[in-house]
């Protein structure tokens, strides 16, 4: 099994001295590499600690290239990939969360993508970071295109079990998806139930977009709060500092 990297690391001390870190995540299918830096910078001088970068529908690598070279350029917070596929795997950036979707229904979110992926993934020495990938409800585009079978949002005991499974099989984080676009959050019984047992780096998205849910979710024992449709709106500013507060 593969030692936690640099950027594995960094965000394990951040979490230990900051508390809940806040990660804003871009889709490059919804920005211009101009747009995109400038979201990534302020997104840094409001306090978030990464930029994850993907989407479930990327289908144009030279774009997401662009993006990434671009936002590399200009901050200096890591740059973590969160694909949705292959085509979600970019060798400018710093890290790549190497994820199962485990509660797919289909083998190729499981495994085949990640098994098509591994080789490009190890050519350009990107930072594997391995992750369970869980997702939540069924209204998002995440579990649409993810072919998932929806874990309840409220039934924890389901949740815990994937959660244990994924620790059992090496994976050092995991990802707790209401699903991007969703209108609900993960519950904070769920997350304080997976904390519960789960020993790992804990990620949770989906839904967020105020700090009172942010907040609940930062104390139910989440390491990492993603941030992503929020970025897109108009103001997003004072809602991601109000975010940024209200976890700190």
């Amino acid at each position: 099994m593969s030692s936690a990297g640099p950027v594995e690391r960094g965000l394990l001390g951040a979490r230990k001295k900051k508390g809940t870190l806040v990660a804003a995540l871009i889709d490059p299918e919804d920005f211009t590499a101009d747009a995109a830096s400038k979201v990534a910078q302020r997104v840094q001088e409001l306090g978030a600690s990464l930029i994850l970068i993907g989407g479930s529908t990327i289908a144009d690598q030279a774009h997401l290239d662009e993006v990434v070279t671009r936002i590399h350029h200009d901050i200096t917070l890591p740059i973590v990939l969160f694909p949705g596929n292959v085509t979600g795997i970019s060798q400018h950036a710093n890290a790549i969360l190497f994820s199962s979707l485990l509660n797919s229904t289909n083998t190729y979110f499981i495994i085949g993508a990640q098994a098509i992926g591994s080789i490009q993934v190890m050519k350009t020495k990107l930072e594997a970071i391995p992750m369970g990938y869980l997702v939540f409800g069924d209204q998002s585009t995440t579990g649409f295109v993810g072919q998932v079978r929806a874990i309840p949002l409220d039934k924890p005991s389901i949740a815990v079990m994937y959660a244990m499974a994924a620790h059992y099989l090496g994976m050092r984080t995991l990802y707790l998806e209401a699903g991007s676009g969703s209108n609900k959050t993960i519950s904070h019984e769920v997350i304080a139930a997976v904390r519960a047992y789960y020993p790992g780096l804990l990620i949770v998205g989906g839904g967020v977009t105020g700090p009172e849910a942010a907040k609940s979710i930062s104390k139910a024992g989440a390491d990492i709060i993603v941030i992503g449709n929020l970025l897109e709106k108009e103001g997003y500013e004072a809602k991601l500092a109000a975010i940024v507060k209200a976890i700190k």
